[in-house]
């Protein structure tokens, strides 16, 4: 299955900075058997959702914008072609990154959506540990998912 890293970050697109967090993303995707493809766009809307139309992946990890500076739109993004949300995931989310950065993770906005054309958007901050948090949740969920999310009629499967 194929899976889309996307790193939003004004500092990797401009070459000012290494993307340490979208790799170790792609690392982990490729780990659990995911065809890993990376982009990269600065922090502005139009470019974003460029990036998200260039890319066929079901699966879409967004790195970076989570954040509450003016700056950090990918949430609302996300968001605007989003027509479902699991709020339960940003919850895990908060609540693991409490333990590792302190209050300062209830000031993320990462979040996991469902967009209108069946993909499955996840959305990190641009933070290795927030990588690691995002994806150790979100890997334990994403083939069902992913399965739950195509599936029109028919019978659960049991995992």
């Amino acid at each position: 299955m194929k899976a889309l890293v996307l790193v939003v970050s004004d500092t990797v697109y401009e070459g000012k900075g290494e993307d340490v967090s979208g790799e170790l993303a792609a690392r982990m995707l490729r780990e659990r058997g995911f065809e890993v493809v990376k982009a990269v766009s600065p922090n502005k809307p139009a470019e974003i959702i460029k990036s998200l139309r260039e890319h066929d992946a079901r699966l879409v990890v967004v790195v970076g914008g989570t954040g509450p500076s003016p700056r950090d739109v990918s949430v609302d993004v996300v968001e605007s072609i989003a027509w479902r949300e699991f709020p339960g995931f940003g919850e895990e989310f908060r609540r693991r990154s409490i333990n590792r950065v302190g209050l300062r993770a209830l000031l993320s906005r990462a979040g996991l959506y469902e967009t209108f054309d069946g993909r499955i958007v996840a959305v990190l901050p641009g933070s290795t540990d927030g990588v690691e948090v995002g994806l150790s949740i979100l890997l334990e969920i994403a083939h069902h998912l992913l399965e739950e999310s195509s599936r029109i009629a028919g019978a659960h499967r049991v995992e």
